[in-house]
């Protein structure tokens, strides 16, 4: 918002913005537009006043006068397309002011030094004296400050080369005067309003995209704060296994998979033994570090396609899709060895560190998930009975005990 303030602070007088780093901002924003609007109309200015040397030949006729008007002419219309060429190429409305108010100047010098050589056509000279006013201030792209100095060169030579070489009555030289000064005020409040105008709307467009980059930020920091939370739901803190409730969700589509496509579904319920020893002999922060490393060997031991998670305290369960009974006693006697072979620190080396691994099937009879980990289970306390560090196979005598 106080960005917003800076820029909308346009200076009364001069159209401009007061911060000097918003103008020149704004300056450089526009310099493209203005480097081709201003060879534009300086073009057209200049074959404008090239075009009145056939009225020049109309009064004057091959004397002394046309031939030094028909000179000036030539000067003026080709430093103007000089300039043309020069602002279209290297002009800058941010460091090179004076490339932009050049013109105007020779303009308006072409002008005056027209009175002098022909002062009886001082009435139509009038009204071409308002009209190029009016066309330096709304034309001719430039800043307000330099189209002023510039319109009241214009005016103050042309009044003063009228009273010198046309003659004219006190009454006149006031008549004129006013037109001039209300030529001046009406174009000078018309380009001051234009400047304001173009500045505020200048401001708002950052304003708008200023606002866009805040809202792109925040989407991106509650993207952030989402992935987190999500992170939080669906991992388990110790571990960094999937939580309980993230490994129901994703056990379940793997076995409604494995219904729908006939193939063999296991399900481990892995417990570490004796963990409650460790946590009384070592401390809780020694058992921490057991199930982490114990988490990081199932995890690495496992396919892709397989979901690990954390059940509880020192339980992990494991879905394995597309195995069976023999695949599965494979891989439950790997994760058991190499957790026994897990290198342990040399305060714990009389820890002798093992799992029960309890498993389950499901083939093709319709079992849900909840029934799997309950014979997966019962599986696991059979083998915790029969002296743990072990792996059970769920079978229906299983039940029957």
């Amino acid at each position: 918002m106080s960005l917003l303030k800076k820029q909308y602070n346009v200076h009364w007088l001069t159209g401009q913005f007061c911060e000097d780093s918003s103008e020149s901002m704004y300056r450089r924003s526009i310099k493209t537009r203005v480097r081709f609007e201003s060879s534009l109309s300086l073009i057209v200015a200049a074959v404008i006043f090239g075009m009145f040397a056939i009225t020049d030949y109309s009064l004057l006729g091959l004397t002394r006068e046309y031939y030094l008007l028909i000179t000036m002419r030539i000067v003026v219309v080709s430093l103007c397309l000089l300039l043309a060429y020069i602002i279209a190429r290297r002009g800058s409305y941010s460091h090179k002011i004076w490339l932009h108010g050049m013109p105007l100047w020779i303009l308006a010098t072409g002008i005056i030094l027209i009175v002098p050589l022909r002062p009886e056509s001082l009435s139509t000279q009038v009204t071409a004296v308002v009209v190029a006013t009016m066309a330096f201030y709304l034309l001719i792209p430039n800043l307000l400050t330099v189209v002023t100095f510039a319109s009241l060169y214009l005016s103050t030579g042309f009044l003063v080369s009228a009273v010198l070489f046309a003659e004219i009555a006190p009454v006149e030289t006031l008549r004129i005067a006013l037109l001039l000064v209300m030529t001046n005020v009406v174009g000078f409040c018309a380009l001051l309003r234009l400047e304001s105008l173009q500045r505020k709307q200048f401001s708002l467009l950052h304003e708008a995209r200023d606002q866009n980059r805040q809202l792109l930020k925040e989407i991106a920091h509650r993207k952030s704060l989402e992935e987190q939370l999500r992170m939080v739901a669906e991992r388990d803190a110790l571990t960094g296994l999937n939580s309980r409730s993230h490994f129901m969700k994703r056990a379940k589509a793997l076995l409604q998979s494995s219904r729908l496509e006939k193939v063999p579904f296991s399900l481990f319920m892995i417990d570490v033994d004796h963990f409650k020893s460790i946590n009384d002999t070592w401390g809780h922060s020694q058992g921490d570090w057991v199930l982490t490393k114990i988490s990081e060997i199932c995890a690495h031991s496992l396919r892709p396609t397989d979901v690990i998670g954390r059940f509880g305290g020192e339980e992990f369960v494991v879905a394995l899709p597309d195995t069976g009974p023999d695949d599965a006693l494979i891989v439950a006697e790997r994760l058991k060895t190499k957790v026994a072979e897990l290198p342990l620190k040399e305060e714990m080396s009389e820890l002798c560190l093992s799992v029960t691994i309890g498993i389950a099937i499901a083939h093709s009879e319709e079992v849900d998930l909840q029934a799997l980990i309950s014979r997966a289970d019962q599986s696991l306390y059979v083998g915790k009975r029969d002296g743990r560090n072990r792996v059970v196979m769920y079978r229906k005598r299983t039940e029957e005990e």
